[in-house]
């Protein structure tokens, strides 16, 4: 038995038993296969037939046997199928001889090997591989499971897997002690020591703290103050981890377990620190030191990009304004112009034409007095133009850049305060593509921050180079500055610059597999990342050109021939189409089948859905090595409800009975990670999922339609995370929480990203976190589109259904020339060629792009983001959003020509409308915004939120499912089943949320103990 839990006792009970089949299950996995049929009629005995069918349809199901283990309705099914009396099967006739002999003709026939000496050494070696990359237990053994599919190998017990499991990480905790104790010298350790001894009292009331306690936490705040412990924090940090580089390096520690050491040492007290042993004392600390410096770069790059963008914006506002109050101004000016030129110009005309038509004067007479009429000093072309001339200087002043330079500048003491420091001390890679700046950052660095006339120039243009010298003929250093920081920080967002010491901003190569790894290694990449079928790139190509071709042909077919009357193509060739709502179904409210004049509360939802679902198994100590005695359940849901209703947990100790606010800080610190909360999620949903109602929603069998959307949330605290959305926050800043919903209410995955975000670059990401929901169509709304995602969800396998805004708009391509589809009289005709030389040189990166994100080597949000910081001359990036093209014109046509499509589209999209109702009704704890700063944290208490939305919709799912079950009125029944398939699961009314109030004599008494003051009135200090 595994000294380490890894599976919970439900998980390895579902492991080591049969699987559950419904009927449909059973019709597939107990057919006989042809190749059986001869080995099955030399079965002598009816115990022996149906038992061994038996057993070949959980092979076929789960790749393992379950040591002559039967379900007693399997029995039954495969028995009738025979033509068998059940009751003459007799399970312990089934002797272990045959049972072994009739194994061995199973692997045989599905082409598996037993699990022996050999495959034990290959998924031993393969979990020495996956430890060293991976922290979590689990993950691990998942991925040894699927190996050892992938290689055709009968799975073992679940104990020899766990063992396998547990060797693995203390075989690779081992070495990484032996290389502390072989390679830390001894200053080295003597600096260790010190992060653990306590600092002087710092005068802010606290006392003498641990260093270490110091470095824990990073300022979210863009006060200079706070930036200035934040750089001094890195400096510290940094100077011990360029010591200790040569350790880390030869330790190899992934980011996982850099990340998973570096939080047990950030939630421990420091005494828990120093009970470890020294050497794995020193591990932690060392892998601390790694994770916080390259946290704390990242955290003063999220700073200084930030501080640019409020200056930059600042300036250009103070432009803006400048210009709208010198509008009437200007207005003054043009009036005045007119009329001095209706004035002199048109009163010398005036006076032309008067000469012109005296009939008395003679021509040289006439011309003498035009030319005296010219010369006036008002009516002279001179005048004229120079009335013109200051006109326009007047609006050149106005509207030149200059202008915008001027207030940059004027902005350029406040940003040095904040960005001056980050600029000279961050260290950037040298690998920069822009020399010009890269030898103005490098110049900035060496001067020590104080550059002088001298300065490098070259990254500015010709007129920001001239604004660089004052009318007094002095070098403007604040503007330079302030240029030369927005040319680092849009360097940086493009990924023309890149940071040494980051997560966040290194190359894009240095996120995808290896170049040499994936070249030496392409086909098995492929294999695992499921993208055999598209290694040849001119197959791919000509498969989807003739489906293009033939979508083409049949949307313009259809609306041709009348068949399509919900498109229209204007005179001007813009095209329209409208999406007729879905029909009214009379059907009574679901609503009116929950419990009557009843309100559920919130904690006994959540205890009903966890006894059924065991989702408070997931809450698992973050050091999982060693068991513990667990919180109490009241605890753990605590800990749900202070994060997901965004009370606090501090605020909910205090109003809440028997619950110990030491004791839920504890839990809440060492239990709620966002791995743990995830996983709840996902239990909850693995129990709806097993439920045959859900299905009811599902408008083709065996078809899931998902969606995600967006919903502005305020952050009550600094926070670089949040960002300004004026349209939804208004002066606030805030965040964008991204929820999935399937079509079914399950909502399995969400995210918190910045306000000023699009949600596109996360779509992927959601769809990625499938252990549950697996999507087959998937919709957005326009923020959730791009053409990049239409490329990377085509590999993947889900089609990708967004609502674009503005659809007619949008150009279609094809791989055919416009005239051949005019030729042939189509009115929908593509705008442009598809460049496929762009896609047939960077086939193999995109392939080497996909299975990065399908192997989740790196997550698909952090990959978009670099790629879409590039140029959209990035070879990649222009061959991605090419392939994209052809999948977004195939989605085009198809949306044109199905109404019912697009009616599906519509539906679902409300479904995420929907979730984010429900959203504001559990998030009433603070109007609703977020308390907490850091992104992971927001997506924890962001987590719970969706716990108690999951929890609620499989409580209506089981309530539900019980009136279906013990109704006996087939009315009342037919009513209901109406009632939930045109209604929503997705409903709340009946819960209470919002706790109960007490109004016991005990609390109408004054526990304050105020007292009526003997003088009333106002009071005068």
């Amino acid at each position: 038995m595994a000294r380490m839990r890894i599976f919970n006792r439900l998980e390895e009970d579902a492991f080591e038993s049969p699987p559950v089949f419904n009927s449909a299950e059973r019709k597939r996995f107990f057919s006989l296969p042809l190749a059986l049929e001869e080995p099955l009629l030399g079965l002598r005995t009816p115990t022996n037939r149906v038992c061994f069918l038996v057993v070949a349809g959980y092979f076929k199901a789960r790749h393992k046997f379950f040591s002559r283990q039967f379900r007693q309705t399997d029995i039954e099914y495969v028995a009738s199928q025979m033509g068998v009396n059940p009751a003459v099967v007799s399970i312990g006739a089934y002797g272990k001889e045959t049972y072994a002999r009739h194994q061995r003709l199973i692997l045989a026939h599905f082409g598996y090997r037993p699990f022996d000496g050999t495959a034990k050494t290959a998924i031993a070696n393969e979990m020495a591989a996956l430890v060293r990359v991976q922290s979590r237990p689990k993950l691990v053994l998942l991925e040894g499971i699927q190996m050892l599919t992938r290689e055709k190998v009968a799975l073992p017990s679940y104990n020899v897997l766990a063992d396998l499991t547990v060797a693995a990480i203390d075989h690779h905790h081992a070495r990484l002690l032996k290389t502390v104790n072989d390679h830390l010298s001894k200053i080295q350790r003597d600096q260790l020591d010190a992060l653990l001894e306590k600092e002087p009292d710092n005068g802010d009331g606290e006392g003498w703290r641990y260093h270490l306690t110091l470095l824990k936490k990073a300022n979210q705040s863009t006060q200079p103050s706070k930036i200035k412990a934040n750089l001094a924090d890195m400096d510290t940090l940094q100077a011990l981890y360029l010591d200790l580089k040569p350790v880390v390096e030869r330790l190899g520690l992934g980011y996982g377990h850099t990340r998973h050491y570096a939080y047990t040492v950030i939630k421990a007290r420091i005494s828990q620190v120093m009970q470890r042993s020294d050497n794995d004392c020193y591990l932690h600390l060392i892998a601390f030191i790694a994770y916080q410096t390259f946290k704390l770069n990242d955290t003063l790059t999220d700073t200084l990009l930030g501080v640019v963008q409020a200056a930059t914006n600042a300036a250009l506002k103070d432009q803006k304004e400048t210009y709208f109050k010198a509008r009437e101004q200007h207005r003054q000016s043009l009036a005045t112009l007119v009329e001095q030129l209706r004035q002199n110009v048109h009163g010398a005309l005036d006076a032309i034409r008067q000469i012109v038509a005296d009939g008395q004067l003679g021509d040289n007479q006439k011309l003498a007095l035009i030319s005296a009429a010219l010369d006036t000093e008002d009516a002279t072309p001179a005048q004229v133009d120079r009335h013109i001339e200051g006109f326009k200087q007047e609006v050149a002043e106005l509207q030149h850049s200059q202008d915008y330079l001027t207030r940059l500048e004027a902005h350029s003491l406040k940003l040095q305060h904040r960005a001056a420091d980050i600029v000279r001390r961050i260290q950037f890679t040298p690998d920069c593509n822009k020399p010009a700046l890269w030898e103005a950052l490098r110049h900035y660095q060496k001067s020590d921050g104080n550059p002088d006339k001298g300065a490098p120039t070259g990254f500015l243009s010709t007129e920001q180079c001239a604004a660089l010298t004052g009318p007094d003929g002095k070098f403007r250093i604040s503007l330079y500055k302030a240029l030369l920081f927005v040319g680092v920080a849009q360097a940086i967002k493009s990924g023309a610059l890149n940071l040494i010491h980051s997560e966040k901003y290194r190359s894009l190569g240095e996120y995808l597999i290896p170049k040499t790894d994936w070249v030496a290694n392409r086909a098995e990449y492929l294999h695992r990342a499921q993208l055999d079928r598209f290694a040849d790139c001119s197959a791919t190509l000509a498969a989807l050109g003739q489906e293009l071709d033939g979508r083409y042909q049949q949307t313009n077919q259809n609306f041709k021939s009348g068949n399509n009357p919900y498109l229209t193509v204007r005179a001007n060739g813009s095209i329209h189409v409208s999406t007729p709502k879905l029909g009214e179904v009379e059907s009574r409210s679901l609503g009116d089948f929950f419990p009557e004049r009843k309100y559920i509360p919130m904690l006994e939802m959540l205890a009903t859905v966890s006894h059924a679902s065991g989702f408070l198994d997931e809450f698992v100590h973050w050091q999982v090595k060693h068991q513990r005695t667990r919180p109490a359940k009241k605890t753990l849901f605590a800990g749900i409800i202070g994060y997901g209703c965004d009370i606090g947990h501090h605020k909910l100790a205090q109003i809440s009975q028997q619950i110990d606010g030491g004791e839920l800080d504890n839990t809440v610190n060492w239990y709620f990670s966002l791995q743990n909360v995830q996983a709840a999620n996902d239990r909850i949903l693995q129990l709806t999922d097993r439920l045959g109602l859900p299905d009811i929603y599902r408008s083709s069998p065996g078809v899931l339609h998902t969606s995600s959307d967006g919903q502005k949330f305020g952050v009550a605290v600094d926070s670089l995370n949040a960002n300004y959305s004026f349209k939804y926050l208004g002066k606030d800043k805030g965040v964008s929480v991204a929820t999935f919903i399937d079509m079914r209410h399950l909502m399995w995955h969400s995210t918190v990203i910045s306000a000023s975000e699009r949600e596109a670059a996360y779509v992927i990401d959601g769809l990625m976190h499938n252990d549950v929901v697996k999507s087959d169509i998937h919709s957005t709304d326009t923020h959730g589109y791009s053409e990049v995602v239409f490329a990377v969800t085509y590999l993947l396998g889900p089609e990708f259904a967004p609502r674009i805004k503005g659809l007619g708009k949008q150009h279609l391509y094809a791989f055919k020339s416009r005239k051949h589809y005019e030729d042939q009289g189509h009115v929908l005709l593509p705008d442009h060629t598809i460049r496929t030389h762009l896609i047939e040189a960077q086939w193999d990166e995109i392939l080497r792009f996909v299975a990065t994100i399908r192997l989740k080597v790196t997550t698909a949000s952090q990959l978009f983001k670099r790629l879409n910081s590039y140029s959209n001359q990035h070879p990649l990036y222009q061959a991605l959003k090419e392939f994209g093209k052809i999948i977004k014109s195939r989605f085009i046509l198809k949306y044109y020509d199905d109404c019912q499509y697009r009616q599906a589209i519509e539906k679902q999209l409300n479904k995420g409308e929907s979730s984010n109702k429900f959203s504001k009704a559990v998030s009433f704890g603070n109007n609703p915004a977020f308390t907490q700063g850091e992104k992971e944290d927001q997506e924890v208490a962001e987590g719970c939120r969706r716990l108690i939305k999951n929890a609620a919709v499989c409580w209506n799912y089981l309530y539900l499912s019980r009136e279906l079950a013990t109704g006996k009125d087939e009315t009342r029944k037919t009513e209901l089943l109406d009632a939930i398939r045109h209604g929503s699961a997705l409903t709340w009314k009946h819960f209470n949320l919002h706790g109960e109030f007490d109004f016991s004599d005990e609390r109408m008494v004054d526990s304050v103990g105020l007292a009526i003051p003997k003088k009333l009135g106002g009071w005068q200090g």
